[in-house]
């Protein structure tokens, strides 16, 4: 979710330090995987829009200025229709971009992703369809 190597450490500390000051509130009502997943993306979403705002732009154009760095990035590994690939996806709408993150990166189910974005299966499916569908586009139509 987050670009930078730097922010994926801070939100992933994060994440661990609200785990382990929440573990006695997990109820068992999920597994313990979408609990943590969920504290996870929470704070991810959390970290771009505070640093949105505190570099004054939205957390669309801030992924925008994530991926000029890692153009130039020279620890960047990633082959060009890898970064083609980072383009398209940032300029999915915010939900889009998280459902299509979490369903092709780390192949989680349906259910899994409801129960980590509290949101119907059916919309799910209806916004993974509608991400791929832009993606196809923006990679069939756009040169790096």
């Amino acid at each position: 979710m987050v670009l930078d190597h730097d922010d994926a450490d801070d939100v992933l500390q994060n994440t661990f330090i609200k785990i382990f000051r929440n573990i006695e509130q997990f109820k068992e009502e999920s597994k313990l995987y979408t609990w943590m997943y969920r504290i996870a993306t929470n704070e991810a979403i959390t970290f771009i829009n505070k640093k949105a705002k505190k570099h004054m732009v939205s957390s669309e154009e801030l992924q925008q200025q994530a991926l000029t760095r890692l153009e130039a990035d020279v620890y960047f590994e990633g082959t060009e229709i890898q970064l083609k690939l980072q383009k398209a996806i940032a300029s999915l709408p915010e939900k889009q971009r998280l459902v299509f993150n979490m369903k092709y990166f780390d192949d989680l189910t349906y259910e899994e992703l409801s129960g980590i974005l509290d949101t119907s299966v059916g919309g799910l499916k209806s916004s993974y369809h509608l991400a791929v569908k832009k993606i196809t586009e923006f990679l069939q139509n756009k040169t790096i």
